[in-house]
């Protein structure tokens, strides 16, 4: 769904109108696009240890134009803040101040990345207080960046080394247009597992993958994401959404499963189909979800239980299925889509709000279940995205919502399903239990 106002504001005489009222002027932002330079500009590296010199190698060999020291007024596409090796806080004020005085030659849609290590791992009071300090300064970057530029931060486990597969890969998407509308955030690296795929614009070439709600709104685009990335497609939906899911399976030369998720034998039923249809399956995204909004003093037994049901009791059962199933234990992959919902919470929003934050403890949980066969599980928290649904909020509320983040502006379902499509790929093979808020840094919540 469009922003017009968005659209009305980034040039132009309705550009200089709202710069002259003080009005919100959200950025026109730079999304991913098949045979597009990952990063347009320069990426210069900041930090003295061992792992810039490594990342500034690798970065090299991807043919991007890398500096360790910026030129004054150049365009930078990107920089990148390697505090890996932080021990206290006044270790971080160097690399950090450094790069200061570039930020103002930030391109539009540029990015800013930190490379650290997790406060919880820390060995040391000081070097926790360092660590968590780099979360806080970002986070707060983050909003102060302009332009449509974003701000995130990768966090290497102890012994995860940057030039790891999953650590490359979570540099590739963050420096992308495919997290265009992911800010804000940290994305843990827990192990050096992954692979980097041959070809960069096809990451799924050869894997069968299952997409749940399929037939509208963000679970179609979803599938049209994965299949534009070399998957084949199996798409799930209810009988009563056969008309719209058998359109989404000719576009995406995919097939077609109608079926209720809360049946006891959904499960199996995916399985079963992937492999007379396609002979296995290695990615499964849970994406269907209902709300039922009422404030909890008016709540019915009927709103809850169907939300709770569909939200994430069904997530489980067919969970529990995929991880008996022999045919599911090759690196297989598992995303989930929760909400901010489930972190911030939101007025009448009671059950689905316990659906999505359950949605999170069982990605939580699940995640070691997987590590035997190489799997992971993660999930994906959008914020505000521009779909049918949130189109008939009333104009003030709408409003409201699509201006309280960072970016100010609502999220595409494109930027759902880039962000479910790197997770679902090789080379984050090494981050599994975690949670990607996909919001623009919305301002409400952690």
């Amino acid at each position: 769904m469009a922003d017009k106002y968005t659209e009305l504001v980034s040039q132009g005489l309705g550009k200089n109108v709202a710069k002259r009222l003080g009005l919100p002027q959200p950025a026109l932002l730079r999304r991913y696009r098949p045979g597009q330079p990952l990063i347009p500009g320069p990426v210069v590296i900041q930090g003295d240890s061992a792992a810039a010199d490594k990342l500034g190698a690798e970065l090299l060999s991807w043919d991007l134009d890398i500096r360790r020291h910026a030129v004054p007024g150049e365009k930078l596409g990107a920089i990148i803040l390697v505090l890996d090796e932080v021990e206290r806080p006044e270790d971080l004020g160097r690399t950090v101040l450094s790069a200061a005085a570039s930020l103002r030659d930030l391109a539009p849609s540029g990015r800013v990345l930190t490379v650290s290590r997790p406060a919880a791992e820390a060995g040391s009071p000081a070097a926790a207080a360092a660590r968590q300090g780099i979360d806080g300064l970002l986070r707060s970057l983050a909003k102060e960046l302009r332009a449509g530029a974003t701000g995130n931060g990768i966090l290497l486990a102890e012994g995860v080394d940057i030039t790891s597969p999953s650590a490359l890969g979570a540099v590739r998407f963050f420096l992308s247009g495919r997290s265009a509308f992911v800010d804000g955030q940290f994305l843990k690296i827990s192990d050096a597992g992954g692979a980097l795929p041959q070809d960069a614009d096809t990451p799924l070439a050869g894997k069968i993958a299952v997409v749940t709600g399929a037939a509208r709104g963000i679970g179609a685009q979803i599938a049209r994401t994965l299949h534009r990335d070399g998957a084949t497609l199996v798409v799930v939906d209810l009988p009563a959404a056969g008309d719209h899911l058998a359109a989404v399976a000719n576009e995406v030369k995919g097939t077609a499963l109608q079926l209720d998720i809360t049946r006891a034998d959904a499960g199996q039923r995916i399985i079963d189909h992937a492999v007379q249809r396609h002979g296995r399956l290695d990615i499964v995204i849970h994406n269907a979800g209902i709300t039922r909004d009422k404030l909890l003093a008016n709540m019915d037994p009927a709103r809850w239980d169907s939300v709770i049901n569909i939200n994430i009791a069904a997530q489980l059962r067919i969970n529990e299925a995929l991880l008996a199933s022999e045919h599911f234990n090759q690196s297989p992959r598992i995303v989930t889509v929760a909400s901010t919902s489930g972190i911030a919470g939101n007025r009448g929003q009671t059950n689905y709000a316990a659906s999505k934050g359950g949605v999170m403890g069982m990605v939580r949980a699940t995640a070691p279940l997987l590590a035997g066969a190489g799997g992971t599980i993660n999930a994906v928290a959008p914020g505000f995205i521009e779909t049918e649904m949130t189109a008939r909020i009333p104009l003030a509320l709408r409003e409201t919502a699509r201006r309280l983040n960072s970016l100010k502006q609502g999220g595409q379902p494109a930027d759902v399903a880039e962000t479910i499509a790197f997770l679902a790929s090789d080379s984050a093979g090494g981050i599994s239990g975690e949670v990607l808020r996909v919001c623009g840094q919305n301002l409400v919540g952690a």
